[in-house]
């Protein structure tokens, strides 16, 4: 019961994304008058989610027991494409970053697979020691080899997708009851030298006083957040109603991407948001409870992980929508328009939905 209401939110959340993506790139085409169709970019992430629904068959069939045996060969697998993103002529470049590959004419980002990947390796690594024989020393060892694609992120550089992954092993350190001792003091230290390097950096900096005035920069870092507020205090209670959003035309650009949850709150207004976020808490709540319920620590560790990941992810989009969180480059999950992102968060769900309940395994032992 529990697996289909979290197939059916995320199926609800990917249809109202679907409709929010055909809204604000069919306005992008007709208010520039560009020589492509108005349903391409819905075309384009109806054929991801199709890839993704079948990549995300593929991984519920193998089982996430598989998944965590296969996790140190994809880390490796996809630490060498983080490396690839990187290269001149190889990575592509959009915006002063280099966080895709292209394949096939297919244009793919690796960190997203990345933040199912390092949790889940983090968790294999972690349960081949025995209880109470985890030291500080294993802990160093195991966060330094997840630290590697972690790294090569920041490089591209995506702080987004980098505090993400390392917020969501910081959430696995509390689930799994390692010692305070062991990490929250050197975390503690490593965040402030690395608050203090990151502040030094322009890219960083610059984000930091947008957030605190976005009037700093309105010509640059500062439009988006700005036109973002417009647009979801304009919604009011009840919107402007589906398709009659005026932000989209020009003036919050690209908003299918990391934005498109202020033009759902222009035309869906409050009690469309209060919706969208309720869909977010079901998921959330049905994942932990799959979870709370799996038949082995393994699934209860990785269930946790991939619903936390999955929440926190829609958290940090919907605050910098609202302007309570600097902007993070994180899109909305299962909503914006992305088709690595989309694949993977698929990839998750399937893996959340493939966690056996320890109610139904002992029902199905006593009748064997």
């Amino acid at each position: 019961m529990m697996r289909l209401f979290l197939l059916l939110c995320a199926a609800l959340i990917f249809t109202l994304g679907l409709i929010m993506i055909f809204s604000t790139t069919s306005a992008e085409v007709l208010d520039h008058d560009l020589q492509r169709s108005t349903h391409q970019a819905l075309m384009r992430q109806m054929a991801y989610a199709i890839a993704g629904f079948l990549m995300a068959w593929s991984v519920a069939k193998m089982g996430y027991q598989r998944f965590l045996k296969l996790s140190p060969l994809l880390l490796i697998f996809f630490s060498f494409l983080l490396v690839l993103t990187l290269i001149p002529g190889i990575g592509r470049e959009v915006n002063g970053s280099r966080r895709w590959l292209t394949l096939g004419g297919l244009t793919f980002q690796p960190s997203e697979f990345v933040k199912y990947i390092v949790p889940a390796f983090f968790i294999d690594r972690f349960l081949t020691f025995e209880p109470g024989t985890f030291y500080f020393r294993d802990l160093l060892k195991l966060t330094g080899l997840c630290s590697i694609p972690i790294l090569l992120i920041l490089v591209e550089p995506n702080n987004g997708t980098a505090a993400v992954v390392g917020i969501t092993l910081i959430a696995f350190c509390l689930i799994a009851r390692i010692p305070f001792k062991y990490w929250a003091l050197p975390l503690c230290c490593l965040a402030l030298v690395g608050a203090v390097s990151a502040y030094q950096l322009s890219y960083v900096s610059a984000r930091l006083k947008v957030y605190l005035d976005p009037s700093y920069d309105l010509q640059g870092k500062g439009h988006q957040p700005h036109q973002a507020k417009i647009a979801a205090g304009s919604g009011q209670l009840f919107g402007k109603g589906p398709g009659n959003g005026w932000q989209k035309l020009s003036y919050l650009p690209e908003a299918q991407n990391d934005y498109i949850a202020a033009i759902f709150a222009e035309e869906f207004g409050f009690l469309g948001m209060l919706v969208l976020i309720s869909l977010y808490m079901f998921l959330g709540y049905t994942g932990f409870v799959i979870a709370l319920h799996a038949a082995d620590i393994r699934g209860f560790y990785l269930g946790t992980s991939i619903t936390f990941l999955i929440c926190f992810q829609a958290f940090l989009n919907l605050g910098v929508v609202s302007g309570l969180l600097p902007s993070t480059g994180l899109n909305l999950p299962l909503f914006s328009q992305g088709g690595t992102s989309l694949i993977a968060n698929l990839m998750g769900i399937a893996l959340l939905s493939s966690i056996p309940n320890s109610q139904l395994v002992q029902k199905n032992l006593s009748q064997n």
